[in-house]
């Protein structure tokens, strides 16, 4: 039986999970992720002081270390390992099971058929389950996102962080932001080079365990927000 575009696309589609003290999560979502039938999975163990790397390793993932803190440190040495790897795509999940792993298809898909080069998981447009998501987050999300639209022209619901691009145009980004803005400045720089950016639905449920590094504080929340709106706003100029 031949595979569908979709299959075949996972099959290309090495997948980076950012992780920091994700030991009670990270275990099983690299066993759901590998189960759909991805090359490989790449935790990138962002100096993690628990077990999260020999969970990741026991349940099948390649571990790269990144001690310097930062979500964006954690993804740019975890998407430069998938590259040398050889992807063709790298797609993005968090290790704390807020987005779904089965839900992975519908980002690889239109990549997979050539329908767009960077696939965006909006919350926005599919569902964010109760107590995912705080009202200062949701108020936050809404207006990132349009102060984007208004900014690059682009037709954008979500600045979520599960996501999936085209390797060879995420090696052509050079990614500076190695903080919680590194999805947005991902967007706004796919946004200037006229890239085709496609939103599917995804789901957003609170995190399995363990206490979330943005919603978890007042102080993570706003340094996020924060992050976000700078990037957004700084590559307009």
């Amino acid at each position: 039986m031949n595979s569908s575009p979709t299959d075949a696309g996972l099959a290309r589609t090495i997948v980076v999970v950012p992780a920091l003290d994700e030991g009670d999560n990270v275990g099983d979502l690299v066993r759901e992720v590998l189960a759909l039938g991805v090359e490989a999975v790449v935790v990138a163990d962002n100096g993690s002081s628990d077990d999260t790397a020999a969970q990741a390793v026991a349940a099948g993932a390649v571990v790269v270390a990144e001690p310097r803190r930062g979500y964006g440190f954690a993804c740019m040495t975890g998407t430069t390992r998938a590259v040398a790897e050889g992807a063709e795509f790298v797609a993005y999940i968090d290790a704390d099971h807020s987005s779904r792993p089965d839900e992975l298809t519908r980002l690889v898909g239109p990549l997979a058929t050539d329908d767009a080069d960077l696939v965006l998981g909006s919350r926005t447009l599919g569902t964010i389950s109760d107590g995912a998501m705080a009202p200062h987050q949701r108020f936050g999300n809404w207006l990132s996102s349009r102060l984007m639209g208004r900014l690059y022209s682009i037709d954008v619901t979500d600045l979520g962080p599960y996501r999936a691009i085209r390797a060879d145009l995420v090696s052509e980004l050079d990614m500076q932001e190695m903080t919680f803005g590194w999805p947005t400045e991902m967007m706004v720089k796919c946004a200037k080079r006229q890239a085709r950016i496609v939103e599917v639905p995804v789901t957003w449920d609170p995190r399995r365990s363990g206490k979330s590094k943005v919603s978890g504080t007042l102080k993570g929340s706003v340094l996020a927000a924060r992050h976000i709106l700078g990037v957004t706003v700084r590559y307009s100029r």
